[in-house]
């Protein structure tokens, strides 16, 4: 069932999302191409803020500031896991991997390797934490007004 709060928490996680690639996008190498990093990781925070903000909402602002900073590692992990995934999959139709247990290590790398870039992004995470904090209390004074 759509709510107000749901549709706040969508809106704002997705600008924290789309804000917080752009940050990240400042600190890779030079030549790496990130095109659709910004519009993912936005579309990530849509439907997380929808789903998990929005449903999670009580108007209780510690519980809300906790459950936005949540909502932001939840589009940390997802961002990792998908961008992780498409890594491996071109690289195995490149043919770099002998089989799959060796693509399934190798995507286990790279997950550990893109959490480790955005560990040390801290422009990203700083845009994560305390816009997922604001977002979550904004959210949750949305959900208190109109429920």
């Amino acid at each position: 069932m759509p709510t107000a709060a749901k549709l706040v928490g969508a809106i704002l996680f997705a600008i924290i999302g789309y804000a917080a690639s752009l940050a990240y996008i400042e600190t890779l190498p030079e030549g790496q191409t990130a095109a659709m990093l910004a519009p993912t990781v936005a579309g990530i925070g849509l439907v997380q803020g929808w789903f998990s903000m929005g449903r999670n909402a009580s108007g209780n602002m510690i519980m809300d500031l906790g459950t936005g900073l949540r909502v932001s590692v939840q589009i940390v992990f997802f961002a990792v896991v998908i961008f992780g995934l498409l890594e491996m999959f071109d690289r195995s139709t490149s043919l770099r991997y002998d089989g799959p247990g060796e693509a399934t290590i190798a995507a286990m790398e790279l997950f550990l390797e893109y959490g480790l870039s955005v560990a040390f992004a801290t422009t990203c995470l700083t845009i994560l934490a305390l816009g997922g904090m604001a977002a979550g209390i904004v959210t949750g004074r949305v959900a208190r007004r109109w429920s």
